[in-house]
């Protein structure tokens, strides 16, 4: 939402780039635990001590600092136990929630939305199977070894774990993270050679893998079910070498009157490396009908959704089905002003989980070297074409040529940026739409058609090979 029209929303951009108090001592403290996990607890070094006292510190006036203290004084003596290290996973994730509400909070006085304040039980009391323990078990190794001591004998042993948790669907989001985390760190053994550490990203997985080893940690509560006509906005894909997501974002319009509220909706799948780009949608699309509305421009009826505290709905295709056209950018200008922003559970709060669904509109496009920027009332905002997807017809040619654009607020490297996901430009001088997820129901585009085919065969000829393997 951008000046350009006052009779929609009109987005302010000051708050974005002010100064946010409290906001760099937080992560300076987040740093100096990371640093330590790059070295590793085995044999704590003055400087690790320095670090882990830093991080108590931090959150001395929080509840959880006298566990924090006493986890930082036993880590920074070498004797730290499992317990003492979900504390401190504990304390980082705290001041990286406190930063995630700092910069929500900025958001919303962006936005003018409000922001719906949803309460989330706290978890405690609950006893969980032995796999828990297992997977704690690795992860405290892995803090003691430090990302520079890893060695294949370390993380290979995360295997067996990952195929007893699979089968339970109450512990695949951790089977699933300590998988992707344990081939991560394989593919970069031995620790002792790398050049660069990603240390940011190793401790954010780490803790948020030790946190996950709580039982009933990642709980959401269900909010009931919902009914009433949901408006699109676009799709965010995620792909890794051995999955993909696609979240769309949308506009729910409650069917008993009330406010309309933002909510997502994500299918994820397995997929083999050779499929990518527009193949991945094959993969993907037999799972949610709302991919093919959100190609055509449709709304879709929902009727009793499950959806959670979060704002997630738990998508089943039983409970929805096809409705008017809807255009992204007509939800964008008229209803999505208006709409409520869902709020995160507790372990959702961190900075990079930010993605809120914004609409510019009469900007100034800059461009430095490669990269770009919107001028928004004055201030620039960065545009991170890198998270624009190859399985969709938008470009990053077609943002710098865009007048009008729905997309995702997102705060990274110390700075708010978004994320495109649909934008009003002019091809061939006439006026067109192009959306991310525009080819997620199919498409003629000689590019996509290529690509399906492509991910035809090569999952032909995956299924031919397992139930060859499966025969035998």
């Amino acid at each position: 939402m951008v000046p350009a029209d006052p009779g929609g929303g009109v987005m302010r951009a000051d708050p974005l780039t002010e100064t946010v108090e409290g906001l760099d001592e937080a992560l300076a403290a987040v740093d100096a635990f990371d640093a330590v996990l790059v070295a590793g607890l085995l044999r704590p070094r003055p400087a690790q001590a320095a670090g882990l006292a830093q991080l108590a510190d931090a959150v001395a006036g929080t509840p959880l600092a006298a566990r924090a203290a006493e986890a930082a004084e036993k880590a920074a003596a070498g004797n730290a136990g499992e317990e003492h290290l979900v504390d401190l996973a504990a304390a980082r994730a705290a001041l990286l929630g406190s930063v995630h509400d700092a910069l929500r909070a900025r958001v919303q006085e962006a936005t003018g939305r409000p922001l719906d304040e949803a309460a989330f039980p706290y978890p405690g009391g609950q006893q969980g199977p032995n796999l828990y323990a297992a997977a704690r078990s690795w992860l405290s190794d892995l803090a003691r070894c430090g990302w520079q001591g890893i060695d294949h004998e370390v993380v290979s042993s995360a295997a067996q774990i990952v195929s007893a948790m699979l089968p339970d669907p109450a512990l695949r989001r951790l089977a699933m993270l300590v998988d992707g985390f344990s081939a991560e760190l394989a593919a970069s053994c031995p620790g002792a050679s790398l050049e660069r550490v990603p240390v940011r990203r190793w401790a954010d997985l780490w803790s948020r893998a030790m946190l996950l080893t709580v039982p009933g940690a990642t709980e959401v509560p269900s909010a009931g079910t919902v009914t009433g006509r949901l408006l699109p906005l676009g799709a965010d894909v995620q792909e890794h070498a051995t999955a993909v997501q696609a979240q769309v974002h949308a506009v729910l319009e409650p069917g008993d009157g009330a406010q309309p509220r933002l909510v997502r909706a994500a299918v994820s799948v397995p997929k083999p490396d050779t499929v990518v780009g527009a193949g991945l949608w094959q993969l993907l699309r037999p799972h949610m009908a709302l991919l093919e509305a959100l190609s055509e421009g449709r709304a879709m009826e929902l009727t009793d959704m499950p959806v959670t505290a979060e704002g997630d709905l738990v998508w089943s295709d039983e409970h929805a089905g096809p409705s008017d056209p809807a255009d992204a950018f007509a939800t964008a200008r008229v209803v999505l002003p208006t709409a409520v922003d869902a709020a995160p559970a507790p372990l959702g709060r961190h900075p990079a989980g930010i993605a809120v669904p914004v609409f510019l509109e009469g900007y100034a496009v800059e461009k430095d070297g490669d990269g770009l920027a919107f001028e928004v009332a004055g201030h620039p905002l960065a545009v991170d074409t890198d998270r624009i997807p190859t399985a969709g017809p938008l470009t990053p040619e077609a943002v710098a040529a865009s007048h009008a654009c729905v997309g995702l607020l997102r705060w990274d490297a110390g700075a708010f940026s978004l994320q495109p996901l649909a934008v009003e430009t002019t091809v061939r001088k006439k006026a067109a739409a192009l959306h991310a997820g525009g080819w997620a129901g199919g498409t003629a585009d000689k590019a996509g058609v290529k690509a399906e085919k492509a991910a035809t065969a090569a999952v032909a000829v995956l299924r031919e090979r397992a139930g060859r393997l499966l025969r035998k």
